[in-house]
């Protein structure tokens, strides 16, 4: 609706973006490049951040750039997953029935890997997204299936991915120690601050083939002081401010119409 008005040839707030369209924030560009290390390495991450602040878009950017010729990439998203279901996606993903005990599936997950190193010299990238949700015995198996080969290397590049809660509820407590001590990175995303939420603003806009600015200086400050550098806050409200502009006939959005919409269109 709104895109023919500000002549857009693409929908800028969506959660569809291509990936190489996706903004990256310094921190953001400083996390791809140690999760690159991460996958080269096959070490263990853990990706957190408040929630919204770009934990899927970071994942989504690091999978694209992964080259396929030399990493092949599991990804397991699941509340409830438990080590057995944890095989059982691993090995799915890599076209084979896992076996019904949970050993022997961690063994034929771990033969399968050397596998696809020694014959298809290849890496194995395995990101759990919303980590922050798993139960102790799931984060207890990554401490086994790391140590492997009398923890002389690990099988694979294993990077956990949550909200904050995941380090702050879980991995600092002592009972977490030992799984602790094996995190080779930790990457924390912060909020944007006010430059970078202009520029992820511009950045979307520019994706969506919009040449000109939209949002003025002082919509710009209401917009960071409404979603606090959240990226996904800001989406919702460019997104329902373009709407409203485009319902007033106004090709400019003020911080008049950014304080409107945060007030009467913003579900909390």
């Amino acid at each position: 609706m709104y895109e023919q008005f500000f002549e857009m040839t693409h929908t800028p707030f969506t959660r569809d973006v291509p990936p190489e369209a996706l903004y990256e924030s310094p921190a953001m560009r400083d996390a791809l490049g140690r999760l690159a290390y991460v996958a080269d390495r096959q070490l263990f991450a853990v990706v957190t951040a408040d929630a919204g602040c770009g934990k899927s878009t970071l994942i989504r950017k690091f999978a694209s750039s992964l080259p396929k010729e030399k990493y092949i990439l599991l990804y397991l998203s699941d509340s409830k997953l438990t080590p057995r279901w944890f095989y059982r996606g691993c090995l799915d993903q890599l076209g084979l029935e896992a076996r019904f005990y949970r050993g022997d599936a961690k063994r034929q997950l771990q033969k399968e890997i050397e596998i696809v190193r020694g014959i298809q010299h290849k890496y194995v990238v395995c990101i759990l997204d919303e980590a922050h949700l798993l139960e102790k015995e799931m984060l207890e198996e990554f401490r086994f299936l790391l140590n492997y080969r009398f923890d002389s290397m690990s099988p694979m590049a294993l990077v956990l991915a949550g909200q904050t809660e995941l380090w702050e509820n879980k991995l600092r407590l002592q009972r977490y120690a030992a799984i602790r001590q094996r995190i080779d990175i930790n990457c924390v995303l912060p909020h944007l601050d006010r430059s970078e939420t202009e520029q992820y603003i511009k950045s979307h806009l520019s994706y969506a083939g919009c040449s000109r600015d939209i949002f003025s200086d002082k919509a710009l400050d209401e917009v960071f002081k409404v979603t606090t550098g959240i990226p996904r806050m800001i989406n919702r409200i460019c997104e329902k401010s373009l709407m409203y502009s485009f319902q007033q006939q106004k090709r400019i959005i003020d911080d008049y119409m950014v304080k409107y919409v945060a007030e009467h269109e913003m579900l909390a």
